[in-house]
């Protein structure tokens, strides 16, 4: 029998290591300690995506991912990042409308948690995603199922970050100053991206109609 050094516990092979990031650093920390609690090892704590994939410890087992991190980027093009990477990938939000929610499931993630759901769910959640499962309450696998989720309209990456950011009210001037590029870029993005939903049958043409469709599609948080 191998000897166990200090009366430590040994880490057995069901350790699931664990990255949370959510844009409020608190909210992330309050997070990261009830996955502790319940002995899961958390590998990562951070408030943006960039922070997340810089991480040393990434790719993690599982991340539990803020569904809205205010920098531009969709849900969908997270979770397949993610899953790319070899992480499962567990959403956590107040927004549990029926778009939202397809969307990310849709995406790849492998869970669902409302911010009112309970401790264990998260756990449960985390650990149904390690070994490859789904978890969802049935009211809302019952949403997902009659959700109708946008288009694909092909957008690169920079084309979609400008459309998400300028659809949350921020003008080009702040667009530009997030993406660290000019406003006749980001101006260029935009253009190329609403052509892009228009060849689709999607007018977003102008700013009403652009807010309009990002709060359908759960890209925005509403008011």
């Amino acid at each position: 029998m191998p000897p166990v050094a200090g009366g430590n516990l040994m880490k057995t092979l069901e350790t699931v290591r664990v990255a949370v990031v959510d844009s409020h650093a608190l909210v992330a920390e309050g997070l990261a300690a009830l996955l502790a609690r319940a002995e899961l090892e958390v590998v990562c704590t951070v408030s943006t995506w960039a922070q997340l994939l810089e991480h040393p410890a990434m790719p993690a087992d599982v991340v539990v991912l803020d569904l809205h991190l205010h920098d531009g980027l969709l849900i969908g093009t997270r979770v397949r990042e993610l899953t790319a990477l070899g992480a499962s990938t567990v959403i956590v939000s107040r927004r549990t409308d029926a778009s939202s929610v397809a969307t990310a499931m849709r995406a790849g993630a492998r869970a669902f948690v409302a911010t009112t759901d309970s401790a264990r769910d998260l756990v449960a959640a985390v650990r149904t995603a390690a070994k490859g499962g789904h978890h969802l309450a049935d009211h809302r696998a019952d949403a997902v199922r009659s959700a109708r989720t946008g288009l694909d309209a092909g957008l690169g990456r920079q084309e979609e970050r400008a459309l998400v950011l300028y659809s949350a009210g921020r003008s080009l001037r702040e667009v530009a100053d997030v993406m660290d590029t000019t406003e006749e870029t980001v101006k260029s993005y935009i253009k190329r991206a609403r052509r892009k939903y228009r060849d689709l049958g999607v007018d977003i043409g102008t700013r009403d109609q652009l807010r309009r469709y990002a709060r359908a599609q759960g890209w925005t948080v509403p008011d």
